[in-house]
């Protein structure tokens, strides 16, 4: 690590050593006695990671999901842990001896909990016992939704798929080749050989026990080549059971290659079971999408035409059934092509086929209905509670009748997910900040946000975090070069001192619209950088959500631009205003559009910073164009393909703006850190990066994973990015 030239190949440096009878011992909770009070990667990755959360029916129980991983072994184990709705009588029902995993856990009844064990469907009652399989698939059960009289269950599985990449001949058994013949054949982390179909079991119960009646299961997309639910990220959140049990809500994109490359445009479907029909909600019948130009940013093609927009064009995705299943809600995006438009909440009713959309200023991330409360419920009285991002936090509103909304918390946190409790009453929801991993907590909701009650009742790493010594955080607010305010986090190193002086990290979001919120990492966190003795400096640049729509959508066309005066005005505020800033010794790191973020700082910084370390960046923006998977993002981000000529300003710019245009300029050492299966932002950007550095002269590293995507997710490579990652900026900022 101390050499200038130096490729860290993270398979090799990774590898476990040889394992041991010890070494095959079960991964569960820790209980480490740290040897210091400050955060290590090691003691980072000890701690549980909370998962699936679901009271019972009847309130008086929580059952949830838990991560833990060993570092040793290189593996994860998913657990089941269920306890009263106060938090009291915590018990793990996962066998403590056992080396698989249990995960997505939901109540049957009361007293029963089914769960997904080596791919297969599996019931057992709320104290641990009686584990029985449900399903016989082979090992092919990828997620499920019970029916809420539980006659039925859907369940996930893949199916083969060679529309895009064909099947290889019977005879050549060991060819590794494949034969593509349209684009989508790469999604993430992975070629697409196979897609995702929600099949339909029946259930009944036979001496007290449910069971499935028969192992032939109904595709509710026979026939179709279209993947429910959606890649990359889409679970069975994208699924729901109406109230009595008759049909099914679910999402989809029903494209295909080329055609579902360049468009957002996902639709919520209705199947009726008994006659096997499916209507489509967001769009006519007789709906014909207009003609396209898959060069072009679909922004000012017909398909976006204010008069075609009333067909939902845009991302509609998670349906949810009202409790009187009159209604369904969703999220929904207006227009084709754009990942970060508004994110809406549509409500739809079902007797007239009529939508509506709540009022809202920043992005629904998450929500649930309100119970209904009798056939005229007051006007004021909630009707959807929410999850969304303003000013940096994530909080929890509710929508009443009338359509108004309210705010029901006010912290600096992220509430993650929620879901109803005891009868309605309360809020069931899970949360996180900067500072603290994930937890669960009851929620009793008031429409003054000052009367709602929050209790906490799972206390997953409190083991852990009580031997740590923790950074604290700070809030300023920074003027741009436009005359307006950002928002900036600051967090002061665990061991701050007053008086003296510390080596500052600007934080770069990614994204390129993702909310620089009270997010908690197991990657970029911002208290393994204050435990390492480092400021951090995370604007809410322009371009990030929770400051309106306008902010949000200012940095299309503009990569280069007024977002980055942003980053240099809030590092320059910190170095100037803030007396605990070094800054001599000034960093700047990030992933994604964070790492673009870097490479393009790298090349205008005038000698601000000391060292870079860009994880994941687009470098090549002409390059990228044509290696990434999803083209509606370049389309949009971009304007149009780069051979274009005569090109529109906002492409001419875009592609004018490239960091690679701007090597000439580097001259400040940098890390390039990239995996080989992100086909997202393809791994030859990191060493585009990373050779151009080298061939100017300059002190650079790559760290390369041949086995990880656009994020690191086994143990040992996460413990070999943390160490590699501050042993490059201490030695250049310490």
């Amino acid at each position: 690590m101390k050499r200038i030239l130096t490729i860290v190949v993270a398979a090799l440096l990774a590898a476990p050593a040889t394992i041991k009878a010890a070494d095959t011992e079960v991964i569960g909770k820790q209980h480490p006695k740290l040897s210091s009070p400050l955060m290590t990667a090691e003691a980072l990755w000890a701690m549980g990671r909370i998962g699936t959360v679901e009271a019972s029916p009847d309130g008086r129980r929580v059952v949830y999901q838990v991560g833990y991983y060993s570092v040793k072994q290189n593996k994860s184990r998913q657990v089941i842990c269920v306890m009263n709705a106060d938090g009291s009588n915590n018990q793990q029902l996962s066998p403590t001896n056992a080396q698989k995993s249990d995960s997505d856990p939901t109540w049957i009844d009361n007293e029963t909990i089914a769960f997904v064990s080596s791919g297969e469907l599996w019931t057992m009652k709320a104290d641990g016992s009686q584990r029985r399989q449900l399903s016989k698939t082979g090992g092919a059960v990828e997620g499920f939704k019970f029916a809420p009289d539980r006659s039925m269950v859907i369940i996930i599985k893949s199916l083969p798929f060679h529309e895009i990449i064909k099947q290889n001949p019977e005879d050549l058994p060991k060819a590794t080749g494949r034969l593509v013949t349209d684009l989508m054949y790469r999604h993430w982390d992975h070629y697409v050989e196979s897609i995702q179909h929600p099949f339909l079991a029946e259930l009944a119960t036979k001496d007290g026990q449910l069971v499935m009646t028969s192992e032939k299961m109904v595709d509710i997309l026979e026939g179709e080549p279209y993947e429910c639910p959606m890649e990359p990220f889409g679970g069975v959140e994208q699924l729901a059971w109406s109230p009595d049990s008759k049909t099914i809500a679910y999402t989809c994109r029903k494209k295909t290659g080329l055609e579902y490359s360049i468009s957002t445009d996902s639709d919520i479907y209705l199947y009726n079971i008994g006659a096997r029909t499916t209507t489509n909600l967001c769009k006519p019948a007789d709906y014909k999408a207009p003609q396209v130009d898959p060069t072009r940013t679909l922004a000012i093609q017909a398909v976006n035409a204010k008069e075609n927009l009333q067909n939902n064009v845009g991302y509609d995705q998670n349906p949810q059934f009202s409790p009187d299943g009159t209604m369904i809600a969703w999220q929904s995006m207006e227009r084709d092509g754009y990942e970060a438009d508004l994110n809406r909440l549509c409500i739809y009713t079902l007797a007239t086929g009529t939508k509506r959309y709540v009022n809202w200023k920043s992005d629904v991330e998450a929500f649930c209905w309100a119970p209904v409360s009798g056939k005229k419920p007051k006007a004021s009285a909630p009707q959807l509670y929410f999850l969304s991002v303003w000013h940096g936090c994530n909080n929890m509103y509710a929508v009443s009748h009338k359509g108004e909304v309210s705010q029901l918390s006010e912290t600096w946190d992220d509430w993650t997910s929620l879901q109803m409790a005891n009868n309605g009453q309360k809020i069931l929801a899970t949360r996180q900040s900067l500072s603290t991993p994930t937890d669960i907590y009851m929620v009793t909701p008031a429409l003054k946000k000052q009367a709602t009650k929050i209790e906490q009742i799972s206390f997953e790493n409190k083991h852990i975090l009580d031997q740590l010594k923790l950074g604290k955080m700070q809030q300023y607010w920074v003027k741009t070069t436009d005359g307006k305010q950002e928002l900036v986090w600051v967090m002061l190193p665990a061991n701050y001192e007053e008086g003296k002086k510390y080596p500052t990290l600007l934080f770069c979001e990614g994204g390129p619209q993702s909310p620089v919120s009270q997010f908690w990492s197991y990657r970029w966190n911002f208290q393994m950088m204050a435990a390492n003795g480092y400021v951090v400096v995370a604007p809410n640049r322009h371009g990030l959500p929770g400051f309106g729509q306008e902010w949000k959508e200012q940095i299309s066309g503009d990569w280069a631009g007024q977002c980055m005066d942003d980053y240099l005005s809030a590092i320059d505020f910190a170095a100037d205003s803030l007396p605990f800033v070094d800054r001599n010794r000034l960093g700047a790191v990030g992933a994604s559009f964070g790492g673009f973020s870097v490479y393009w700082l790298a090349g205008i910084h005038e000698k601000r910073f000391k060292a870079f370390i860009a994880h994941d960046g687009a470098f090549n923006l002409a390059a990228m164009y044509l290696e990434t998977e999803e083209n509606w993002f370049s389309n949009w981000e971009y304007d149009e393909a780069y051979w274009h000529r005569p090109q529109m300003p906002r492409a001419k710019t875009s592609y004018h703006n490239s960091p690679h245009k701007m090597v000439e300029k580097w001259d400040t050492p940098i890390l390039c850190i990239h995996g080989e299966k992100d086909y997202r932002i393809n791994y030859t950007q990191g060493m585009q990066a990373f050779n151009a550095a080298r061939m100017k002269g300059l002190p650079a590293e790559l760290l390369i994973f041949p086995d990880e995507n656009h994020w690191v997710l086994k143990p040992q490579n996460g413990v070999l990015w943390q160490r590699t990652f501050f042993n490059w900026l201490d030695r250049w900022l310490k």
